[in-house]
């Protein structure tokens, strides 16, 4: 028996009492995008989704190919007719059992999806005013490059973002160096160099971050480099913005009291843009 919200009722009723993703934040997952019954950048998901599974140790199943998460996200998508955008997200948790020390490294996934608004990506033009959330710190360790279902410093930054105005905030490793915003990779643009903090600061290693980095490589003038970045840093750039899947590229216009503009994002968006139409 359990007591939920109260209600005295048999621990058999809710599946979450032996769930391991939400008592001790065993899993990992991967958030993708669909456009027109294709899922982007398919190849790079389904790899960084195998190496997290590895370095939590779980048990990868022998039909965990490629080809068959793709089947079961497009056979979810297909069914609530989410084919032409839609984001979808795979959690893979291992299987109920044990305390910290699990009965079985065995796993089982969850797929879930939503419809997006516009398939291809599209800068957002308000106002995007970020700032440094010092409350806790990322540390610099693989986990923390990849996708788990402990995301509290990403919940509570949010928390502290909307309690104070702002459209998002920036973490910082515990060396107190910048590393991500908290929902996606960062990348600062100052004269001709553009950067992006390696992984080995702490970041996650993101799908849209290498997405990027190839792209920018292909702009003539522009140095590309993965290198630390300081909150000091922050106040001498031209550019900034953050990049995932979903969203794309989102420019942020303030940094405490600097401006920034927004030429590169718009062209590296056209970029992503024509490759997703070409493919």
């Amino acid at each position: 028996m359990i007591n939920f919200n109260g209600n005295i009722t048999s621990g058999e009723d809710n599946i979450l009492t032996q769930n391991r993703a939400f008592l001790f934040g065993d899993g990992v997952f991967e958030t993708v995008k669909i456009v027109n019954s294709k899922i982007l950048y398919l190849e790079d998901h389904y790899f960084r989704l195998m190496a997290s599974m590895r370095v939590v140790r779980m048990e990868i199943p022998m039909n965990f190919t490629m080809e068959y998460l793709e089947e079961q996200i497009l056979k979810l998508v297909n069914e609530t007719n989410l084919t032409s955008s839609a984001r979808a997200r795979i959690t893979v948790f291992r299987n109920d059992g044990g305390l910290y020390l699990p009965k079985t490294n065995e796993v089982s996934y969850l797929i879930t999806a939503s419809a997006l608004e516009n398939s291809l990506y599209e800068i957002n033009k308000a106002e995007y005013e970020v700032d440094l959330y010092k409350d806790f710190y990322v540390t610099k360790q693989l986990l923390s490059s990849i996708k788990t279902t402990n995301k509290m410093i990403n919940v509570t930054g949010s928390i502290f973002a909307h309690e104070n105005g702002l459209a998002n905030c920036l973490l910082i490793n515990d060396s107190k160096n910048i590393i991500e915003g908290l929902q996606g990779n960062i990348f600062m643009l100052t004269g001709k160099k553009l950067v992006t903090p390696p992984v080995s600061e702490g970041c996650l290693n993101g799908i849209m971050r290498k997405q990027i980095l190839a792209a920018a490589k292909k702009i003539e003038g522009i140095e590309v480099a993965e290198e630390i970045i300081s909150p000091f840093d922050l106040q001498k750039a031209d550019e900034l913005f953050l990049t995932n899947v979903i969203m794309g590229i989102q420019p942020i216009t303030k940094y405490r009291k600097k401006e920034f503009t927004s030429n590169l994002a718009h062209l590296l968006v056209q970029k992503l843009n024509e490759s997703i139409t070409e493919n």
